[in-house]
């Protein structure tokens, strides 16, 4: 398949990049540090994008979305990079989604996928319990009771974890941590008994949460997906979210380095633009160069996810991984061509490298996935 956009996709960028620069400017994101909302995105901006039909971009077109594949979430999460949208775009419209339209039971998709869609439903997935992304070392205890289960244990950087309706947690019903057989999947009200959430502000200026579980009940209406059996259904829509992330990254990456450009040809130093000096004309084409590739393996991956192709998770794995290294690229080189006044909060370039870091790290860093590379193909 050619590394290249529809038309009909050509048309959904187009719209979305010029939605998100009259709405959704990095000076929103500021107007959110600035004022600590207590959300941590405009739920009227959330609105829109549903109207837009953004929330339901992965929803079947039966359950009310748009059923547009995740090419073309990545083609909105890119454009999101690009203006530093904070939206429950990925933690809803794409993990949260994926995770129903994958292991729900036909009232869970009839339910929960047209309020999604909606932008009347929004989720947050509970799956890392350390400082480091490990889906399998999963071991918050779901005991069996009564009808179903007691849930008991923490989750942290639970991505709009603080005010989602529903958490989608990953639990351990058998087997020890660091396997993948044993792990249940269930959808619990974040105000159920027992859950106890602390919001944390991350150096991006977005909202994750620490999520307490004590004793939460829950019935077998609950659970996505079959008993010990939920680790299929994560690791899936975990791909979709990195390879989505590769995207964000993306954007995150050409929009720093086309500010930076610009810089070079405005800041002037002994009479002469700077962007005139054959060394930093070195090192933004290096950055050109990486993004080009970045660009190209995750619209590989995204691909290879819509058509089903076996060598999905590999691929996905190696976008997270070398898109997050040029996005890291990126914004070190950006703040360094600005100079120190780069980091300063005069300019936003500063905000580019906060979020590359966060993204970078959300669903596994380059070290997790280039382990998980080696294990997906047998190394």
């Amino acid at each position: 398949m050619p590394l290249l956009l529809s038309e009909e996709q050509q048309l959904l960028q187009d719209a979305t990049r010029g939605f998100l620069a009259d709405k959704a400017p990095v000076s929103e994101l500021r107007k959110l540090r600035d004022s600590a909302d207590a959300t941590g995105y405009s739920t009227e901006l959330w609105g829109e994008m549903a109207e837009m039909g953004w929330a339901g971009i992965l929803v079947p077109e039966e359950h009310g979305g748009l059923g547009f594949g995740a090419v073309g979430a990545g083609i909105v999460m890119e454009e999101m990079g690009r203006t530093l949208t904070a939206s429950p775009m990925l933690s809803t419209a794409i993990v949260g989604a994926s995770l129903i339209a994958r292991g729900g039971s036909d009232a869970q998709k009839a339910e929960f996928l047209p309020k999604i869609a909606a932008g009347e439903l929004t989720t947050a997935l509970a799956v890392d319990e350390g400082p480091h992304h490990g889906p399998c070392r999963t071991s918050l205890a779901a005991e069996p009771s009564g009808n179903g289960f007691k849930l008991t244990g923490d989750k942290s950087f639970v991505v709009d974890g603080h005010v989602a309706d529903r958490l989608a947690v990953a639990a351990r019903t058998s087997g020890e941590a660091g396997e993948t057989d044993g792990i249940s999947l269930f959808l619990v009200d974040r105000e159920a008994d027992g859950v106890t959430v602390e919001r944390t502000i991350m150096v991006d200026s977005r909202n994750a949460a620490r999520i307490n579980f004590n004793a939460v009940q829950v019935s077998g209406d609950d659970i996505l997906g079959a008993i010990d059996a939920g680790f299929e259904v994560l690791d899936g829509a975990l791909d979709l979210g990195r390879a989505c992330l590769a995207a964000e990254l993306t954007g995150v990456a050409r929009e720093s380095f086309e500010r930076t450009v610009g810089y070079l040809k405005e800041r002037q130093q002994f009479g002469t633009a700077i962007g005139a000096f054959q060394s930093l004309q070195h090192r933004a084409a290096h950055v050109y160069s990486e993004i080009e590739l970045a660009r190209s393996i995750t619209l590989k991956a995204l691909q290879a996810i819509d058509a089903g192709d076996p060598a999905a998770a590999r691929l996905a794995s190696t976008a997270k991984a070398k898109v997050g290294a040029v996005a890291r690229l990126a914004t070190n080189e950006a703040v360094q061509m600005y100079g120190g006044i780069g980091m300063t909060d005069e300019f936003d370039i500063g905000f580019f490298m906060k979020r590359a870091r966060v993204a970078d790290e959300l669903y596994g860093d380059g070290r997790f996935h280039a382990d998980r590379f080696a294990e997906l193909s047998a190394y």
